[in-house]
């Protein structure tokens, strides 16, 4: 028993040994070295502190962090940032086919708030847009709320408007009758005409809001002259003409139109004729001074228009002012294009007047002639006297030389004269613009009457 019990405080000894010399011991010196060391610098710190340095040190080192936090703090305060996005469209869903939307604005505009570089990238990533779902509304009207689908949640956004007041109808078609119109005719090359334009269809179809469609009075293929290719002389088939929709005043009606655009053919011509160039003088020459010749640079001329203009002129009349002229002169004249013609093949000419010392001749028995009397009426001279005259012309002796009585017309005007007696005015011209003719009878009775 005893042995038993020297054994067992033999080893407890033995543990107690390893335990003191592995950790007591060591533990123990290092609790006295922090001790000593610590009291070392409990002393060094009660020196520092007691400087007034090291107080100045401490007091702007403390209040750096103070400004680093609040700074850091503030900042997400303060780097809030706004900007506005214009004119963002707006995008509705609902039956296309069925329903027709009134009210919703077509654009809206979005104020983005949040941190710059968010906004940045808000800007740059794609975005779903503005939106409102009608899906399910009933014809009627209905307050609607838009939505901006943006992915960045890092964001608040602000719509203008947000809210919306929206009207649905029913959609609703009919067939109209398709017409053209051609803009910018002002630049096609002045000597080509479009003289036919054949649409590839004579009707449309419009769909929309019955009050709407009851507002369209006429549609229309829009033909611009500049979306015509190679305009010349020919055929010329031209696609995708828009068409628009009108009312009675010539406004525009906002309805869906069926098919969207047409195609046409357009006949292109240029229609041309030469005809002569006539001077005619106006104004009184000097006292007893007539003129002997006219030289005009040019004789004839190419006008160039529509062809039922073209067919109908005759000449070209260009005036030059003789007024108070005595002696010879070169005028430099500038041709007008007479109404309906697009083009002249010359723009100007010289017109040389010479002069010459007047004359005069008398042609007797010159029968009186009636103009722009009423189809309804019948007119007869009231007396023989009253059926010619004399008529006094004047000129040069080599102008009068070559008149003859043919060449002279004396005539009265009954344009807005009814049944009845009247005392007219006598008129006279002559084939000879150079020359000056008047009647020594100045005015006749005429006897008006009902056919």
């Amino acid at each position: 028993m005893k042995a038993i019990s020297k054994f067992f405080g033999r080893l407890f000894r033995r543990i107690g040994l390893f335990f003191d010399k592995i950790l007591i011991t060591p533990i123990t010196r290092i609790i006295l070295k922090i001790m000593e060391v610590s009291k070392n610098w409990a002393k060094n710190l009660d020196r520092l502190s007691g400087k007034k340095s090291t107080l100045l040190v401490v007091s702007l080192l403390l209040a750096f962090i103070v400004f680093v936090y609040i700074d850091n703090e503030s900042n997400v305060m303060i780097d809030q940032y706004a900007e506005i996005l214009y004119d963002q469209p707006v995008t509705a869903v609902y039956n296309e086919e069925l329903y027709v939307i009134d009210g919703l604005p077509k654009t809206v505009d979005i104020t983005l708030i949040g941190q710059r570089r968010h906004i940045f990238l808000a800007k740059q990533s794609p975005s779903k847009g503005v939106s409102v779902d009608l899906t399910g509304l009933k014809p009627g009207n209905h307050k609607v709320t838009l939505k901006y689908n943006q992915r960045l949640k890092s964001l608040d956004y602000k719509l203008d408007p947000s809210q919306v007041n929206v009207t649905i109808y029913e959609k609703v078609s009919e067939n109209r009758p398709l017409t053209y119109d051609i803009l910018h005719q002002d630049k096609l090359d002045s000597k080509l005409y479009i003289s036919d334009v054949s649409i590839d269809r004579s009707e449309v179809i419009i769909k929309g809001a019955q009050y709407k469609l009851d507002k369209v009075a006429t549609v229309k293929a829009l033909l611009d002259v500049n979306d015509i290719p190679n305009t010349k002389v020919g055929d010329i088939t031209v696609k995708d003409i828009p068409l628009v929709a009108y009312d009675n005043d010539g406004k525009i009606v906002d309805v869906e139109i069926v098919p969207k655009t047409v195609a046409a053919n357009v006949t292109i011509t240029s229609p041309s004729k030469e005809i002569p160039i006539r001077i005619v003088p106006k104004g009184n020459l000097a006292f007893g001074k007539s003129i002997k010749t006219i030289t005009p640079s040019i004789s004839t001329i190419t006008v160039y228009g529509e062809q039922s203009v073209v067919d109908e002129i005759q000449q070209l009349d260009v005036e030059i002012d003789v007024k108070g002229l005595d002696k010879d002169k070169e005028f430099n004249v500038t041709l007008n294009k007479p109404k309906g013609i697009t083009e002249l093949s010359s723009k100007s000419m010289t017109v040389k007047v010479t002069i010459d010392n007047s004359s005069s001749k008398e042609f007797e028995n010159i029968s009186i002639t009636t103009k722009n009397l009423d189809p309804g009426y019948k007119v007869q001279a009231a007396s023989e006297t009253d059926r010619q005259v004399t008529v006094v012309v004047k000129g040069s002796e080599e102008s009068l030389n070559n008149i003859k009585e043919s060449d002279i017309t004396a005539y009265v005007d009954l344009k807005n004269y009814g049944e009845g007696t009247h005392e007219v005015e006598v008129k006279v011209t002559g084939t000879d613009l150079k020359l000056s003719y008047a009647s020594k009878t100045k005015k006749v009775k005429v006897v008006i009457t009902k056919k």
